[in-house]
C-alpha cells in the first residue's frame, strides 16, 4: 500500500536539518512541486535567510496565500531523543522528528492539498500564493517581513492568508488562531554607584532603587482585555547585577521584561506608562524597547467562515477562535489589511525533545486545507 503523500512529504522535510536560519533544501523541494502545478516561483534570499514567493491563477481575482516556515528550533542533545531528531520515525500512530508539528507537517499538508485542488479545479478563480521563509524561529528580520515588503513593492495584496502554525490543542482543527496579542520587550538598565557593602553611604545600590518601581510595574492592572483578547500582562524575564562578590554594591542593575498586550493598549502607551513610573521613582536609567509585533485580529468574514465550514465538514467539530499564545509571522501580514488565520496540528510537543505529530492528523489537515481552498476559490 503506497504511503499517504502528506506523510511521505513530511518525512522528506523532517529529514532535512533546517535549524534556523538554515533551509537545508526544503524550499527547493516545495518549489519543484509547485512549479509542476504551474506556479511562478520566485526565490527571495535576504541576508542569510532563504524565502520564496509562488503564485498561480488569475491576477484579476482574490489572492489566497499559504504562509509558513521551513526552519526549526535546535533539537538539543540527540542523546535525549528516542531516535535521531532528523530521522523521521513512526511509532504508535505518531511521526517523530524535529519540525514534525512546527511546522513541516503543515507545509506537507499545504502542498498536497494544493496539488489535489488544482487537479480538480485547474481553472479555479483568483490566485493561490505561497509565502515561505527560513527565519521564523530566529530573529525574524529577513524572513516574512521582508517578503511582505517585496510584495508591496510589486503591488501585490493578499486577501486571505492561512498560516500553518500548530494551533490545535487536543484534536486537529479544534482551535484556530484568529489573532495574536502584541509583544513589546524591554531592557532596563538602572545606574547606581559601586562600593563596599560596609560603607553604604558611599555607594548607591541600583537594585534597592529599582525594586519598588519594578514592584509597581508588575502589580499594575493594565487593562481588562476585551471579547477577543485576554488582559495585557507584564512578565520580568531576567535580572542581573553585581560582580558575583557578596561584599560589593553593584554599579548597574539590568532587567529584561516583556508585555503581551491586547488591542486595549498601544505600544506607545505602554512605553509612556512604564517611563512615568520609573521617572516617579527617581531612577537613573536607560531603557531599550523592542516591538516584536502589534496585536492583530481577523473578525468574522470569508476566511473564518470557510475555515470553520471546512473543519466541520472533515472532522464534524466546531472550532474555537482564539488569540492566545505567542507571536507568529501573521503579525507581519495582517497590517497590510489581509485576513489572517493560523491552523495547524496539535501543539502539545512543539519545541520539545521527541516532537511528534499524529499521522492521521496530517491527512486530516490536508483535507481541511483543500476544503478551505474549495470554499474560497473553486470555479
Amino acid at each position: 500500500m503506497p504511503m499517504d503523500p502528506v506523510i511521505a512529504l513530511c518525512r522528506d522535510l523532517i529529514s532535512r536539518p533546517s535549524v534556523t536560519p538554515e533551509d537545508a533544501g526544503c524550499q527547493v523541494l516545495m518549489m519543484d512541486r509547485l512549479a509542476a502545478l504551474g506556479f511562478r516561483c520566485t526565490p527571495l534570499p535576504f541576508g542569510n535567510t532563504e524565502n520564496f514567493w509562488a503564485e498561480r491563477g488569475d491576477p484579476a481575482g482574490p489572492l489566497f496565500t499559504f504562509a509558513g516556515h521551513t526552519d526549526v528550533v535546535p533539537p538539543g542533545p540527540a542523546s535525549a531523543w528516542e531516535s535521531d531528531p532528523f530521522t523521521p520515525t513512526e511509532a504508535h500512530g505518531m511521526l517523530r522528528g524535529r519540525g514534525a508539528a512546527d511546522m513541516k507537517g503543515s507545509l506537507a499538508a499545504m502542498i498536497v492539498a494544493t496539488e489535489r485542488f488544482v487537479a480538480a479545479h485547474p481553472d479555479h478563480r483568483g490566485r493561490i500564493g505561497f509565502l515561505i521563509t527560513s527565519d521564523e524561529e530566529g530573529p525574524a528580520t529577513d524572513g516574512t517581513v521582508r517578503v511582505v515588503q517585496w510584495l508591496a513593492e510589486q503591488g501585490t495584496t493578499i486577501d486571505w492568508c492561512l498560516v500553518g502554525e500548530p494551533s490545535s490543542s487536543e484534536h486537529v482543527g479544534d482551535v484556530v488562531k484568529n489573532g495574536r496579542r502584541g509583544s513589546l520587550g524591554a531592557t532596563l538598565t538602572v545606574r547606581g554607584v559601586q562600593g563596599h557593602v560596609a560603607y553604604p553611604h558611599r555607594a548607591d545600590n541600583p537594585i534597592h532603587r529599582a525594586l519598588p518601581a519594578l514592584a509597581e510595574l508588575t502589580a499594575r492592572h493594565w487593562d481588562n482585555g476585551n471579547d477577543f483578547f485576554p488582559p495585557t500582562s507584564l512578565q520580568l524575564t531576567n535580572a542581573h547585577g553585581g560582580t558575583g562578590a557578596t561584599n560589593v554594591v553593584p554599579g548597574e542593575f539590568t532587567v529584561l521584561f516583556n508585555f503581551r498586550f491586547s488591542t486595549e493598549c498601544t505600544a506607545d502607551g505602554l512605553k509612556a506608562a512604564t517611563e512615568e513610573i520609573l521617572d516617579r521613582h527617581g531612577l537613573d536609567y536607560h531603557l531599550h524597547w523592542t516591538l516584536f509585533g502589534e496585536p492583530f485580529l481577523t473578525p468574522e468574514g470569508e476566511l473564518v467562515a470557510a475555515t470553520q465550514a471546512a473543519i466541520r465538514a472533515v472532522t464534524g467539530r466546531e472550532t474555537l477562535l482564539s488569540t492566545a499564545g505567542g507571536t507568529s509571522d501573521g503579525r507581519f501580514i495582517a497590517p497590510t489589511g489581509t485576513q489572517v488565520l493560523e491552523l495547524g496540528p496539535v501543539n502539545a510537543t512543539i519545541h520539545q525533545v521527541n516532537e511528534t505529530v499524529s499521522l492521521s492528523d496530517l491527512s486530516t489537515l490536508a483535507e481541511i486545507y483543500e476544503g478551505i481552498l474549495g470554499r474560497l476559490l473553486a470555479d
